[in-house]
């Protein structure tokens, strides 16, 4: 019997050619695999998933052979190949301790790793970097055919990423979770923050990561629902989010004062317009890092939201984890080691402005979130700051962290250096208004970030697209941007209604984008209207932008936005039910029609409308001047035109009407949905 196999009960190990391998169950249906170069396998090492494994139904089984292993777990089973059988020398080949995972039912290959070479490397390789540290690079086959979606939050615009090469890193709208759903019936984790890529190209997949010391992947074998509910089992579930949040937000760059800010919700009020969250953006502090109002333009944040509350409207605060050297916090953090360090240099990681500099930057540098102590210090403050008045909502911007140069490389985090752990950051700050929240008795926590990580949906963390274009391209861009997210384990996710940057509320071209844009927005997770509109855009404290209430785009377009607001209020009940289905089953409330329809291959390859829920499918217009639009609906159900009660057969394609007024929107197998407003 060979040496370098051995039966763990619960996993299978092959040590050989200085390499331990490990293949363990994780959940049902699931196994997490681990290498090392050499020695024992590292604990510890900060991931995504959950500390402890799901439950398993039964006992895996693991037999091993004389020239392979296998380790059986539900649907999933893992085969370890030495490579021996047939050679006529007694030398492990570069295929030695190649994984290739099956389909229990009947043996078919789901997914399997290749080596680069017959001589060298394999599949997996171990490059030095130094001090324990490898580039690691983990390779798998490709095959014909095979769509791939998830990974997070990306502006190329594909829905199916076979083809791409995504780079592992966050930046303003380009945010990575390394989780892939594949068509062939599998979901892959890479298990790892560390700075990398992944390639996922004609001739085979490729994970790399820059430089960490253990290779960590998870694998769970089923259908898109079931591997997004086994995902969801393994790195955490999203709660219920909270009916208010379910509503309407309103946003733009940026309110200046506490009477700008009553003034634009008193006028919701009176106009009969539904408004659950209006938010206090940036630069309401006195200090980048002092995480406090700013007397002179919010005077009394008491009094302003004991109004909003007796209105019912929340008020979200944005924070941001940037300390500037004016701060009365720089120099105690930085003297007790919770600012983010760099190997070479000064702390310093950006220039941003602040106030009392006139025309100048700061050199701010940025708490670092994966310190607990430093995620303490940072949440007494916002806990002093703002939930002492109230405040219970908190809009987490440049989380990635927005860094000048972007340079992870430098970064020496309290988790381990840059190059490791650097992905990491967005989620462990969600994590800081969440355990401070729970600690202060809070049980509703909904933070909006602009960056995320694997496992952040269970911190009650949403994600916004970022600073995006104001164009029907970057609307275009947003389905399938979104619809990724939703793979990826995140289910509770917006964009700034008609784009961030630019837009004139009097230009027609751009009112009729706004109103594609908000149709579209009604029915995301989350309802918000973001911008910072208008020409001549100035970074500074002083900043602001044009009018961005649904009001301030003419007559025409605000009667199409009010409906849509009371569309949205009509379906809430049907929203929030999708919410606790998120929340229970790992199920996202927006997703593509393959989730519901796996065995219709044509809606596979639909990137440019969704479901929202089971019964209600959406079919954006997103083409300027476009009064009617082509709708593929999904073989397996019926669909009804919610607009006109026409009927149609799935599996076909259906040329629909689109007036500006409207979105074309299906009903499926009958469903009974309030599209229609009551006369």
């Amino acid at each position: 019997m060979p040496t370098f196999f051995r039966d763990l009960g619960h996993a299978l190990e092959w040590r050989a050619k200085g390499e331990t391998l490990r293949v363990e169950t994780w959940g049902p249906d699931a196994v997490r695999v681990r290498a090392v170069a050499g020695g024992d396998l590292l604990d510890g090492l900060p991931g995504a998933l959950l500390p402890e494994p799901p439950e398993l139904p039964a006992a895996p089984v693991v037999t091993l052979g004389e020239h392979s292993a296998t380790l059986v777990n539900g649907a999933l089973t893992v085969r370890i190949d030495a490579g021996t059988e047939g050679r006529l020398t007694p030398d492990l080949p570069a295929a030695g301790g190649q994984l290739t995972f099956l389909r229990t039912a009947d043996g078919s290959e789901l997914l399997a790793e290749e080596p680069h070479h017959f001589w060298w490397p394999g599949p997996r390789l171990h490059t030095a970097t130094g001090n324990g540290y490898h580039r690691l690079e983990q390779r798998f086959r490709a095959y014909d055919g095979e769509r791939l979606f998830g990974l997070g939050q990306h502006t190329h615009g594909m829905l199916d990423q076979k083809g791409a090469v995504v780079e592992l890193v966050q930046r303003n709208g380009e945010v990575t979770i390394p989780y892939l759903v594949s068509s062939r019936g599998y979901g892959l984790l890479w298990n790892s923050p560390a700075i990398g890529r992944v390639e996922l190209a004609a001739t085979g997949t490729r994970w790399v990561a820059d430089s960490a010391r253990q290779i960590d992947y998870w694998v769970t074998a089923g259908e898109p629902a079931g591997v997004l509910g086994r995902y969801a089992d393994a790195t955490g579930h999203a709660p219920v989010l909270p009916e208010w949040a379910a509503g309407f937000w309103q946003c733009k760059l940026r309110y200046r004062t506490q009477d700008e800010l009553l003034e634009v919700a008193r006028e919701y009020k009176r106009r009969g317009l539904p408004l659950d969250v209006i938010v206090c953006d940036f630069f309401h502090w006195t200090h980048l890092g002092d995480w406090r109002f700013d007397p002179a333009e919010w005077p009394d944040p008491q009094a302003m939201v004991d109004e909003l509350t007796a209105m019912g409207v929340r008020l979200m605060v944005s924070v941001w984890p940037s300390v500037s050297p004016a701060s009365d916090n720089f120099h105690t953090m930085g003297d007790r080691g919770l600012l983010i360090g760099t190997e070479y240099g000064p702390l310093a990681h950006a220039d941003w402005p602040d106030k009392g500099l006139g025309a100048y930057s700061a050199q701010v540098a940025f708490y670092d979130a994966t310190s607990p102590e430093a995620r303490t210090y940072v949440w007494d403050r916002l806990r002093d700051n703002y939930l002492a008045y109230g405040v219970k909502v908190f809009w987490l911007d440049a989380c990635e962290p927005e860094l000048k140069p972007g340079h992870p490389a430098n970064l020496r985090y309290h988790a381990g250096p840059g190059l490791e752990v650097g992905n990491l950051y967005p989620r462990e700050n969600a994590r800081m208004v969440w355990d401070g929240m729970h600690a202060a008795g809070e049980s509703e926590v909904v933070t909006l970030n602009r960056s995320s990580w694997a496992g952040a949906q269970r911190y009650g963390a949403a994600l916004w697209s970022g600073d995006i274009a104001t164009t029907f391209a970057s609307l275009r861009t947003q389905i399938a941007a979104g619809l990724n997210v939703m793979m990826s384990g995140i289910p509770w996710w917006t964009t700034d209604i008609g784009g961030f940057h630019g837009g004139h509320p009097d230009d027609p071209d751009y009112r009729e984008l706004l109103v594609r844009w908000f149709q579209y927005g009604a029915f995301c997770p989350l309802f918000r209207l973001h911008g910072f509109r208008g020409p001549g855009q100035v970074l500074e404290p002083a900043m602001t932008g044009l009018p961005n209430e649904v009001w301030s785009y003419g007559e025409e377009a605000y009667g199409i936005l009010r409906g849509y607001l009371l569309l949205r209020e009509r379906l809430r009940p049907y929203l929030m039910e999708q919410m606790r289905t998120a929340a229970e089953r790992g199920l996202p409330p927006m997703r593509p029609l393959f989730v519901d329809f796996p065995a219709d291959g044509a809606s596979w390859a639909v990137a440019d409308s969704f479901l929202c829920g089971p019964d209600l499918l959406v079919a954006p217009v997103v083409e300027a001047g476009a009064r009617e639009r082509e709708v593929y609906l999904p073989a397996g159900a019926r669909w009804t035109d919610a607009w006109t009660g026409q009927a149609y057969e799935g599996g076909t394609i259906a040329t629909v009407a689109a007036p500006l007024e409207r979105i074309p929107l299906f009903l499926r197998d009958g469903a009974q949905l309030p599209i229609a407003e009551e006369s």
